[in-house]
């Protein structure tokens, strides 16, 4: 984290977004090449191989065979990815420090304030709405969510 703020201050980019959303992206790349990587190891061969036969193209098989086995997988990284990034609090409060600009979930913490002596009615329902968004990605998701997380538990 050390290096990271002092590499962003070199280039003057501290106090910034782009703070946020560049480290976001390395984890978030990685993290769904491993995802994506073992999702494909599990459809069968097979299917590709028909589809090549057919006559399809490599564009044509990912979006004709393999995209509709993936889907809910790739719609699980995401709802993952979202939550990740929207609760990040560290990266946000390091990076962010002794700028106007912030996060919700850091904004949340100014809001309860250091002494704690805020409201709790007032601190409860900010972090209701603070978790609202992540709460909505779920919902509208949530099917494919608990497909995608079974997917890779499943053998069959």
């Amino acid at each position: 984290m050390i290096p990271l703020y002092y590499d962003f201050q070199d280039v003057h980019l501290s106090g910034t977004y782009w703070t946020l959303i560049l480290p976001q992206i390395g984890q978030s790349v990685s993290l769904g090449t491993f995802w994506m990587r073992a999702v494909f190891l599990t459809t069968p061969r097979s299917l590709v191989e028909a589809a090549r036969i057919d006559g399809a193209g490599s564009l044509r098989i990912l979006r004709s065979v393999l995209f509709p086995q993936v889907r809910p997988a790739l719609l699980t990284l995401c709802v993952l990815v979202f939550m990740y990034t929207w609760n990040e609090f560290l990266l946000a409060l390091v990076m962010l420090q002794g700028s106007n600009n912030t996060t919700a979930p850091l904004g949340l913490s100014y809001f309860a304030g250091v002494t704690r002596s805020g409201d709790p009615t007032k601190v409860a329902a900010a972090a209701v709405m603070v978790a609202l968004p992540v709460v909505a990605v779920y919902l509208v998701l949530q099917r494919h969510f608990i497909r995608g997380v079974l997917a890779g538990a499943l053998k069959g």
